[in-house]
């Protein structure tokens, strides 16, 4: 393709979506799965969030589980989220729409790490862990109610997540099915291959935004 031929592709492309973005990151392959004006493509909970102001709002009231209507076996996901004080929430992944996420598929902690609730918490349960399966680093969250940015790599065994710029969590699935869980629970959700991304709502008001993904071919090892 010429270059001005790309150029207008990548403009009709950002004209076609509600959501506007980068350039660069749609020549990377990136989509927006978040319009900023409806839950259009999303299922589950949608009573239990509303967008404000083009944010996606758990509502503290009700939240609960919101997966997308696609499954996503591997990508990158990109958003950015904002916490109140206090604040529990989680990212799904590779989830199935009925069951516990953190089990049935996996769940990536959203919290406010500075909480003095959540002080004695396991490792595994502070933000960005795979819970009950793998921790991650602290000490990368910004100051309650600023906007946090998120980078979440799925893609065959490895599960990342870079927070602010820092990589907090680096876990390889092969390596955890091979021993105990941490929480020394059962977690079938292991050898998921596929399934939904969600937002698993526990009763605060966390804000999302500018949420995109680019979807990744399957592994070698997935295909055989």
């Amino acid at each position: 393709m010429r270059t001005w031929q790309a150029s207008l592709f990548i403009a009709s492309l950002m004209l076609c979506s509600a959501v506007s973005l980068p350039a660069a990151e749609v020549e990377e392959g990136f989509t927006p799965i978040f319009d900023g004006k409806t839950l259009d493509g999303w299922v589950g909970a949608t009573n239990g969030y509303k967008v404000e102001d083009g944010n996606l709002v758990c509502d503290p009231h009700t939240g609960g589980n919101l997966y997308t209507e696609k499954e996503y076996p591997n990508f990158v996901l990109r958003f950015d989220f904002k916490l109140p004080a206090g604040a529990n929430n989680g990212l799904g992944i590779r989830a199935p729409l009925k069951g516990n996420a953190a089990y049935v598929g996996f769940e990536l902690q959203i919290l406010d790490n500075s909480a003095e609730v959540y002080s004695k918490l396991a490792p595994y349960q502070y933000h960005g862990s795979l819970y009950g399966l793998a921790a991650a680093k602290r000490g990368f969250q910004k100051p309650v109610g600023e906007w946090n940015s998120q980078e979440v790599t799925v893609d065959g065994d490895q599960i990342k997540v870079v927070l602010n710029g820092e990589t907090i969590l680096d876990a390889d699935l092969a390596e955890l099915r091979k021993n105990p869980t941490l929480d020394k629970q059962e977690h079938p959700g292991l050898n998921n291959k596929t399934g939904h991304i969600g937002f698993l709502g526990h009763g605060a008001k966390v804000e999302f935004r500018n949420l995109r993904i680019k979807e990744l071919p399957a592994k070698e090892t997935e295909d055989k």
